[in-house]
């Protein structure tokens, strides 16, 4: 029988790439109003490019939150505090225009008209479709090509905050991992691509010579530290900063924005995505805390041994708080005579997908032990920190699907 045969390519960013500090901000202003106050309803946006930051989007909140001070925080604490970097911590512009929110969508969220149900009084806050995934691949579940492109610019930033060894590293970074997969499982890294900011070379060394001195620096601690030696071979391509030079990046190099790596935030392109991003929306948003369920189910169904993978999708009008349709597909993998049917029938009963019960399990709107901010780099799921992570509803899914 022949072997099916294929690659598969996700790629990641690190904390310091523009659309991340733009994510990073948005979710720290939307944490300091859910402090504040836990009913915020908030839709904030970030924009930065040189020297500069603008906060906009719309609020509904008892807080008062100094956008300013939170901007220069997280700025700081991802790494840009130096003006050779024009974009500066202590220096940068940092413009507030949030406003409030419209009263036509907020009636359809705060629901006042008399209910039986207080988890019937949250709508969603718009429309739309979410998709949750999970698979085999990893002990996290998630897709193995995101996850090493993940724990790669992750590492690069460790090592950069350290600053005992590669103490030429600048804060933004990129990585793309290619897998060979063979009869649907991992067989082999194809490719690994690292692109790293870096100061300029030191005075009597080529450019040549410094590239080199990085290439292997990123080798020998980056790439060789988080791929499992086992999947590296001699024909595995490694690209270092192939534009050959990585000097200037983040905001001065390239614009960044809120909500522009929704790929990279989910599951590196290996399952759908409905189109809307997380970061500075609060969990009335079903773009983001329903997104959260729906990895919730897939995980728990792919953690109770039901399949090997699945895809999850449930979807919202706007005003509404049950969901309009939920849909699972294990994409053939269901065991013990299952079908998707079957499992979508007790999983629709075991898992509360209103926006109230949501937040409630989750505790979305009071985070005790993470923030939002620590969402807005390096994915928003496969971390186990996160309480839509948690697998305690695989032994209820057991037991209601007869299963061992």
């Amino acid at each position: 029988m022949s072997q099916s045969r294929y690659f598969f390519t996700s790629e990641s960013v690190s904390e310091g790439h523009p659309d991340k500090v733009s994510d990073q901000i948005s979710d720290a202003v939307l944490d300091e109003f859910i402090r504040q106050d836990p009913d915020s309803r908030v839709a904030c946006e970030t924009f930065v490019t040189t020297g500069q930051v603008i906060v906009g989007g719309e609020v509904t909140t008892k807080g008062v939150v100094d956008v300013q001070t939170i901007a220069r925080k997280v700025i700081t604490e991802i790494g840009y505090t130096k003006g050779e970097y024009m974009f500066d911590a202590h220096s940068c512009g940092v413009l507030s225009a949030l406003h409030s929110q419209s009263p036509d969508i907020n009636r359809g969220v705060d629901r006042k008209e008399e209910i039986s149900d207080e988890l019937d009084r949250v709508g969603a806050g718009d429309q739309g479709m979410m998709f949750g995934y999970a698979c085999t691949e990893t002990p996290e579940l998630m897709p193995a090509a995101l996850q090493f492109a993940q724990q790669l610019v992750k590492k690069l930033a460790e090592i950069r905050k350290e600053g005992k060894i590669m103490t030429y590293l600048r804060p933004d970074a990129k990585s793309q991992v290619t897998l060979e997969y063979v009869d649907e499982q991992v067989k082999r890294v194809d490719a690994v691509v690292v692109s790293t900011q870096h100061d300029p070379e030191p005075e009597g060394v080529s450019e040549a010579e410094w590239q080199a001195i990085i290439k292997k620096d990123i080798i020998e601690n980056v790439i060789n530290v988080v791929i499992p030696a086992a999947l590296l071979d001699e024909k595995t391509k490694l690209h270092i900063n192939p534009t050959g030079r990585f000097v200037i990046g983040g905001p001065h190099g390239d614009t960044g924005l809120t909500g522009r790596k929704i790929i990279v935030d989910t599951y590196g392109g290996a399952a759908p995505h409905g189109g809307g991003a997380f970061s500075g929306k609060d969990p009335s948003k079903v773009d983001r805390s329903a997104a959260y369920a729906s990895r919730h189910v897939a995980k728990n169904i792919v953690a109770a041994g039901l399949a090997d993978k699945c895809t999850v999708q449930v979807s919202y009008a706007i005003g509404v708080a049950q969901p309009v349709s939920i849909y699972i597909n294990t994409h053939g993998t269901a065991k013990h005579g299952l079908t998707d049917a079957e499992i979508q029938e007790k999983a629709e009963v075991i898992f509360d997908l209103r926006p109230a019960s949501i937040i409630k399990r989750f505790g979305l709107n009071k985070p005790e032990g993470w923030c939002y901010q620590e969402t807005a780099a390096y994915g928003h799921f496969g971390r186990e920190n996160f309480p839509w992570e948690r697998t305690e509803k695989v032994e209820e899914l057991k037991k209601a699907l007869n299963v061992a």
